[in-house]
């Protein structure tokens, strides 16, 4: 019953992964040899190019069989190479093809492939299949050979080999797969075509966050502000209106009118004070330190705040490491129900990295709507990370790194 529970235990992804990926492994395996052993052969002649650049394209759809693989049976998700330019000329995309390293990178992928597939279908069939004939070796001997059998030190070892082997099945398959996911990366972009990939999109994001940040101010100085400057100036006209009548002002009519001025004034100040929070947080003049205590003051839920700040940012990552700690406490005060907070920030060695933890019931997740996602996007246009620990029960951790410089 033990080694039931162990064999229970493994994933079936994995086991189909180790059965059904055998075939593709040798065809896979098999194709990248023959692919270079010919373009070594045909590397002097006239067809040597031609055959390479058609054979790194084959090479690339293989990968992508393999990356689909992964992701559904192992469930690692290997993200997609970008497609390849399309320049003009037939020279100048060949020369894409052949200076492709997610090609090559996906024909190294292959040949590493191949044993790893034999022995994982080895793993997964053949060493069970063996480990049942060990143990009924006993019972295949007399089934085999009729008639009386002497007992001998093979009667009860095979079965304890077969009992032990057994229970190494689930670790070998484990040890496998773990190679499979660690070779999975090479079908995936390249460190460099990853890292412009990440840029891009932190510049879209930047660009997508700042023209809606202007098109949010115009809006509020347009239907805010402006409307009480109007009013405001409404006001001082009535007044003025007043001061000028040939009967002689009506004193309790001005001072009204001179207290509502006033309070348009004060109201307008608030306004914009208020929308240049946004811009610039007046508490980061004198850095985080000061900033930050002053922001987890205004937190309905209790938090501690531990800094060690040996060196001080950049303003923008300041900025960012900010708005970020200001989201988490929003998010702590309005989702989880929590009691108690506590804010980490440690700046040394061109690193900063904010930790945000609370006792409240977790379940916190990127995409749930607490947003989480659009920060962690804010975070990566400054080169930042954000990671979560949050497991329904709680408690949950966030962390945010970012450098120090941009």
């Amino acid at each position: 019953m033990a080694e039931r529970r162990t064999f229970l235990s493994i994933r079936g992804g994995e086991w189909l992964f180790a059965v059904i990926g055998l075939p593709l492994a040798l065809i896979s395996g098999a194709y990248a040899l023959a692919v270079l052993y010919a373009g070594v052969l045909l590397s002097l002649t006239v067809v040597g190019l031609p055959f390479v650049v058609a054979a790194l394209l084959g090479g690339r759809g293989l990968g992508t069989l393999h990356r689909r693989l992964l992701g559904r049976l192992l469930g690692e998700y290997v993200e997609a190479p970008a497609r390849l330019p399309r320049p003009e000329g037939v020279l100048a995309r060949g020369r894409v093809v052949l200076t492709d390293p997610v090609a090559w990178r996906t024909l190294l992928y292959l040949v590493l492939r191949l044993p790893l597939g034999v022995f994982g279908f080895a793993a997964a069939v053949a060493l069970p299949l063996g480990c049942g004939w060990l143990i009924g070796f006993p019972l295949w001997v007399r089934l085999l050979e009729p008639g009386p059998q002497t007992v001998t030190w093979l009667d009860p070892a095979s079965p304890l080999l077969g009992v032990a082997l057994l229970g190494a099945v689930p670790g070998a398959l484990r040890v496998l797969n773990g190679a499979n996911r660690r070779l999975g990366p090479l079908l995936g972009p390249a460190r460099a075509q990853q890292r412009v990939r990440e840029l891009e999109t932190a510049r879209a994001t930047l660009l997508s966050d700042n023209t809606d940040q202007l098109r949010r101010l115009e809006r509020d100085l347009h239907d805010g502000t402006q409307a009480r400057l109007v009013a405001l100036a409404i006001t001082l006209s009535l007044t003025e209106d007043i001061l000028d009548s040939t009967t002689g002002p009506d004193l309790a009519r001005l001072r009204t009118l001179v207290d509502r001025a006033r309070n348009q004034t004060n109201t307008t100040i608030v306004e914009l004070r208020r929308l240049t929070r946004g811009i610039h947080p007046a508490a980061l003049d004198g850095g985080l330190d000061q900033a930050l205590p002053d922001l987890t003051a205004t937190s309905p839920v209790p938090v501690s705040v531990h800094l060690n700040l040996r060196e001080r940012p950049h303003q923008v990552i300041e900025r960012a490491v900010y708005f970020c700690a200001a989201e988490l406490l929003t998010n702590i005060a309005k989702h989880s129900g929590a009691h108690s907070a506590r804010l980490t920030v440690n700046a040394a060695d061109g690193r900063v990295r904010l930790i945000v933890y609370d006792d409240g019931h977790g379940g916190a997740a990127v995409g749930t709507g607490t947003g989480l996602t659009g920060l962690a996007g804010r975070l990566a246009v400054v080169d930042g990370t954000l990671r979560i620990d949050s497991p329904p029960g709680g408690p949950t951790q966030i962390t945010a790194e970012l450098p120090t410089r941009v």
